[in-house]
């Protein structure tokens, strides 16, 4: 018998955002300054939780996924947005974000009529 734990909807990719964002200054980052500043604006925002150590590997991953999808370019140390891509990239984020934040609020009213229903 299989049981499930998982999460069943993955939320917005707080992470990723956050290194496109710092990555469309027309400015390029070794990976230390940049993560700096992602750590920087996602604890203003109150998304870096998990310990620092853990945040910098997450980044890190994300990071390289990044670069391996086009959307940032590394050219030795320093990394540097493509701009084109990371419209792209965030315009996907924006949409994908709306999805997950409208089918949040209807399993929650479905959640919310179901309890009334049984009362």
């Amino acid at each position: 018998m299989k049981s499930t734990y998982g999460f069943s909807r993955r939320g917005p990719d707080r992470v990723a955002e956050e290194l496109a964002t710092v990555l469309s200054e027309k400015t390029s980052f070794e990976f230390k300054p940049l993560f700096l500043l992602v750590h920087a604006n996602l604890k203003l925002r109150n998304a870096a939780g998990g310990g620092e150590e853990m945040l910098r590997l997450r980044a890190y991953e994300k990071l390289q996924s990044l670069v391996q999808a086009g959307i940032v370019k590394k050219k030795g140390k320093e990394y540097t947005g493509v701009p084109a891509a990371l419209v792209t990239f965030m315009e996907t984020a924006a949409e994908m974000n709306a999805k997950f934040t409208s089918s949040r609020a209807s399993a929650s009213t479905e959640k919310v009529l179901a309890a009334i229903g049984k009362s």
